[in-house]
């Protein structure tokens, strides 16, 4: 006799069944009637092809058909309960295995570095960063969240702004001691050495912007080296090549040790979007949500 998969609609009531010992109790712990339980059983026993109660107005008690096939059956629905209760805590247990991806910056400057204090908080949760250029596409790529910089773009995927972080420019202060500090956003066209950063869209470098207040200014920034990743570009700022413009998030440590000065920080006052992507649905799981809770704290 082949598996009949409706089977499986009798096996909880089987379970009920020999656990409380009667019809009656079973139904009253699967808020059923006797008869429904009664009649489940027999739908069961039509399907497995054996009678597996001995039924008499003083108990229920198992066949040897019964019994063999309960013994059989009982540690895989003690399986199924056990992983219907794990399903169910993924949204208030942090643990399982999380995959994110992330842009450069994100993954070298402030995730990985920082990341050991939410592991040990959270000693169930196994964590891969994937670093990449682009999001691409999430659920095909097998990955439970994204984070990075800049506007959303239309997509089925939900998105959370984590933070807006200052955009900055910094260099040595080696570079400022031999070059002069900037007094004028056209001072940094004019005169000094800018590290470039590629834009992968247009094949030439990002525009500088200046904004205070009301007021902004872009201007034509200059200099013999560019490149494409965040990493390259703090490098070569920290290596004395010249004033770079970063994210503050990325050159805040810099800043506060003094490797590097801020050019310019009565005109920071642009700023850059951070967001957080996953799946749509009402519910997250616990190990998105308190992922995505300690970027934020991360980067306050």
């Amino acid at each position: 006799m082949g598996f009949d998969r409706r089977s499986l609609d009798g096996l909880g009531v089987l379970s009920a069944v020999v656990e409380a010992g009667s019809f009656m109790r079973a139904g009253e712990a699967l808020g059923l009637t006797q008869s429904a339980v009664s009649r489940a059983v027999a739908r069961l026993e039509a399907r497995v092809g054996a009678r597996l109660f001995h039924r008499s107005a003083r108990a229920i008690v198992l066949t040897d058909d019964g019994r063999r096939f309960y013994e059989s059956v009982a540690p895989h629905l003690a399986a199924i309960a056990e992983a219907t209760i794990a399903a169910g805590g993924s949204s208030t247990q942090v643990r399982g295995r999380l995959r994110v991806n992330v842009d450069g910056g994100i993954g070298h400057f402030v995730l990985t570095p920082r990341i050991q204090p939410f592991l040990a908080q959270h000693p169930g949760l196994a964590l891969e960063i994937v670093v990449r250029d682009r999001m691409g596409n999430l659920v095909a790529d097998g990955f439970d969240a994204c984070v990075r910089f800049g506007v959303p773009e239309p997509s089925t995927l939900t998105s959370r702004l984590l933070l807006r972080t200052r955009i900055v420019c910094c260099a040595t202060p080696a570079y400022i001691a031999r070059h002069g500090m900037p007094r004028h956003p056209r001072d940094i066209e004019t005169h000094h050495q800018c590290v470039l950063m590629r834009d992968a869209s247009t094949g030439s470098h990002f525009g500088w912007d200046f904004v205070r207040g009301r007021k902004a200014i872009s201007i034509n920034a200059t200099g013999q080296l560019m490149v494409n990743d965040g990493g390259a570009l703090l490098a070569a700022c920290l290596a004395g090549q010249g004033i770079a413009q970063t994210l503050e998030l990325y050159a805040r440590d810099h800043l506060i040790a003094g490797r590097l000065v801020e050019v310019l920080p009565e005109w920071d006052e642009e700023t850059y979007p951070l967001y957080a992507y996953h799946h749509s649905g009402q519910l997250l799981s616990a190990k998105v949500s308190a992922f995505l809770d300690f970027v934020v704290a991360l980067t306050r």
